[in-house]
């Protein structure tokens, strides 16, 4: 595993920025963005979320929590992703854990290829594949996809025809057939192609 760097410039306050869940049929959109001290960055083993298995997203979640100089984490729900489409709900669940952080940050990594701001948000730099370069950018992607999937967790024990326990909302076989034969749920998205 090679080591993430502890910041893109040093001597500014950076906050990392990354989402969880847009390809899901069902479900919230969940980002994250995290301020880390340079010596917790390079302390924690922390990766793209992907590479982890749940069990250490677990673990690495309590210490980021803990650690974190600053952290948030922003839900955009499956009616408004509806309302005005998965990308910008991304963005908009981003801004959304910017906004929530107690320290404000001077600078933005962002994960992925592109990003639409807004007058209150700092500047910011896009870096593709930015989960596995940077540490905030590693320690958001954890936060959101853990506090996403505790969500589908939760939401598996009141629709459990889907297999959200092991998909998420994501859509495989199980899934799938859950929707073909059940119609589907009020979490849905409805403007994905659910079959």
């Amino acid at each position: 595993m090679a080591k993430l760097l502890p910041y893109a410039e040093a001597g500014r306050v950076e906050a990392g920025c990354d989402e969880a869940g847009r390809g899901c049929l069902a479900g919230p959109v969940v980002a994250a963005a995290v301020i880390l001290d340079v010596e917790t960055a390079n302390s924690l083993a922390l990766d793209d979320s992907k590479k982890l298995t749940s069990k250490k997203r677990d673990e690495l979640r309590i210490l980021i929590e803990s650690k974190a100089i600053s952290w948030a984490v922003s839900f955009v729900p499956h009616d408004k992703i509806d309302e005005i489409n998965i990308l910008q709900a991304s963005f908009l669940a981003m801004r959304e854990s910017v906004d929530q952080l107690f320290v404000r940050p001077d600078h933005l990594l962002i994960d992925g290829n592109r990003f639409v701001t807004s007058p209150t948000m700092p500047p910011h730099t896009w870096f593709i594949k930015g989960d596995a370069k940077f540490a905030s950018i590693a320690a958001a992607s954890i936060l959101a996809k853990t506090h996403r999937d505790e969500y589908m967790l939760k939401m598996h024990n009141e629709f459990p025809d889907y297999s959200w326990d092991s998909n998420f909302g994501y859509p495989t076989k199980a899934h799938r057939a859950g929707i073909d034969r059940y119609g589907p749920t009020i979490i849905h998205r409805k403007t994905f192609r659910l079959l």
